[in-house]
């Protein structure tokens, strides 16, 4: 109880910080057109901010679910991860590689896993400066990998278990580059609500690996 109260203290105070980013560039642009007819970029910018205030919510929301065990986030059932990392490929144009597969199945709730492929491929997009691919494998005997590959600026070996904790960027990047620090702390959320891990290694020839491993039926 005790760890849980921490937590949710820790992502409100964190939340509340973010939170006033996007609402005080809303309210300076709002200043700024002074009763004029706003231009398409300030439309735009506004437009933006609000998109990013929504995502956040929703992103404060889930990590908020997930890190109450007792809170249903959803019904299991058997997940079709080739179907659903194929679809999650095609939005942002990466290669998916399948290692000698015809069917891989596991156990979970879709729309989380589907979140966390998602939040992996949309990680690669907004840093790789290359081609991105996904591999899927069944691995063990016991267990499916999904592993998100790019050609970005890697993560320091460091620093590579500190980017899975709530609203932790790495050093030097933006707000407007680099999201607000939830997008991979969800991911290890969803991992561990299905009895799997995640990691992120590094790349021979530059770039990250992240590797999402679930286990099998």
């Amino acid at each position: 109880i005790e760890a849980l109260m921490a937590s949710q203290k820790s992502l409100l105070a964190n939340a509340s910080h973010e939170l006033r980013s996007p609402l005080t560039r809303i309210r300076m642009g709002m200043e700024l057109m002074s009763g004029d007819q706003p231009s398409p970029a300030s439309r735009a910018e506004i437009l933006r901010n609000v998109n990013e205030l929504d995502q956040l919510v929703d992103e404060i929301l889930l990590a908020s679910r997930l890190d109450s065990h007792e809170v249903d986030v959803g019904t299991a059932e058997s997940v079709d991860l080739i179907g659903l990392c194929a679809e999650e490929c095609a939005r942002v144009d990466a290669e998916l590689q399948l290692q000698d597969l015809a069917e891989l199945e596991v156990p979970g709730v879709a729309k989380l896993l589907r979140r966390a492929v998602r939040n992996l491929l949309e990680n690669a997009r907004r840093y790789s400066h290359g081609e991105i691919t996904l591999e899927l494998a069944r691995v063990d005997g016991h267990h499916a990998e999904i592993r998100v590959n790019d050609r970005g600026p890697g993560v320091p070996a460091d620093q590579r278990e500190r980017i899975f904790e709530k609203f932790y960027r790495l050093p030097g990047a933006s707000e407007r580059s680099g999201g607000v620090g939830l997008g991979l702390a969800l991911v290890r959320s969803i991992a561990e609500r299905h009895g799997g891990s995640v990691r992120c290694e590094g790349r021979e020839g530059g770039g990250a690996r992240f590797v999402l491993c679930l286990p099998l039926a």
